[in-house]
Formats: structure tokens, C-alpha cells, sequence
């Protein structure tokens, strides 16, 4: 037929549906239906035409709850992203990491995909935050890009620390 005809999950209905304003029926069910066109050919034009008129009617019905439903869809997929988005604040001289994406394929099992730590200068509107690597170099990421670094606490070597006496992460 072309159209689908699995009911879709944004408006809950069919695509050939919303369409044609009535259900898709294989060829074997219109082989099976002939007699009953047959019979309805031979009517009368004032109910047909007001037939017709209702069945249109319908059909916007039918549509608009389709784009209710859409928008109710659309609203509850967007709460369920931004619930899944953590937001990043940086102040300068915080110490992040980077997310290095153009890694190859199989740089190695247990390589890290995060380098640094970086230490951030600025922090400029719509996210973007300018970044000093270790040699004092600065260069400009996405904020997306980056997380904080949460430097653990220096213990001398040789300097023996009980196990509930250590610090935690």
C-alpha cells in the first residue's frame, strides 16, 4: 500500500488513517466487498453527499486529536531528555577533564576517553568554555566536552594510611 499500517506511537493512530479517514484493507478483504459496492452504487445523491460531509467532518476529527496526541508525545519526550541532562557549572581555575572523541576505533580496552586535566581561564556565553593545557596553550571546547576533575588528596610515598582512615572519592 505505501502507507503504514502499524499504529504509530506519537498519535496513536495509523498513518493511512489520518490520510484517508478509514481503515486499510488488504485485497483480499475488497474481493470479498465487491457485492456490498455493487449494492451502493445504486443510491441516492442527497445522503450520500451528506454521508460524505460527515465523514469529513470526522476525518479532521480525527486529525486534530492525531496533533494533540503528537504534541502530548512531543512534551513527554522532552521532560524525559531534560530529566537525563546534568548541568556543568565552571568558574575559572577549575580543574576538568576532556573528552577526547576522535580516538580510533580500538585505541586499546582500558584507555581512558577522557585527557587532562585542563584548568578553565573563561567561561563565555551559550556554553563554551576556554581552556589552558598544562604547557599554558588555550584553546576553546564545548562545555558538553568537559567535566570536573576531582583531584584526590596527595599521600607521600612510603606513608602507610589505614583503611578506614583513607579519604573516599
Amino acid at each position: 500500500m505505501g502507507l503504514s499500517d502499524c499504529i504509530q506511537d506519537t498519535t496513536w493512530t495509523t498513518p493511512f488513517h489520518l490520510l484517508y479517514g478509514k481503515a486499510c484493507h488488504l485485497p483480499v478483504e475488497l474481493a470479498h466487498k465487491a457485492a456490498w459496492a455493487v449494492k451502493l452504487l445504486n443510491f441516492d445523491i442527497k445522503p450520500a453527499a451528506e454521508r460524505r460531509l460527515i465523514q469529513l467532518n470526522e476525518l479532521d476529527e480525527i486529525r486534530y486529536h492525531a496533533y494533540e496526541n503528537s504534541k502530548l508525545y512531543k512534551e513527554r519526550t522532552k521532560a524525559y531528555h531534560d530529566k537525563k541532562i546534568i548541568s556543568r557549572t565552571f568558574e575559572p581555575n577549575d580543574q576538568v577533564l576532556l573528552y577526547n572523541s576522535r580516538l580510533q576505533l580500538f585505541p586499546g580496552k582500558l584507555r581512558s576517553r577522557w585527557s587532562g586535566p585542563f584548568t578553565v581561564k573563561e567561561v563565555r556565553p551559550y556554553g563554551v568554555v576556554v581552556l589552558l593545557n598544562p604547557e599554558g596553550k588555550e584553546f576553546t571546547v564545548n562545555g558538553q566536552r568537559v567535566k570536573h576533575y576531582w583531584a584526590h588528596a596527595e599521600i607521600p610515598d612510603g606513608h602507610i594510611v589505614r583503611l578506614n582512615d583513607a579519604p573516599s572519592a
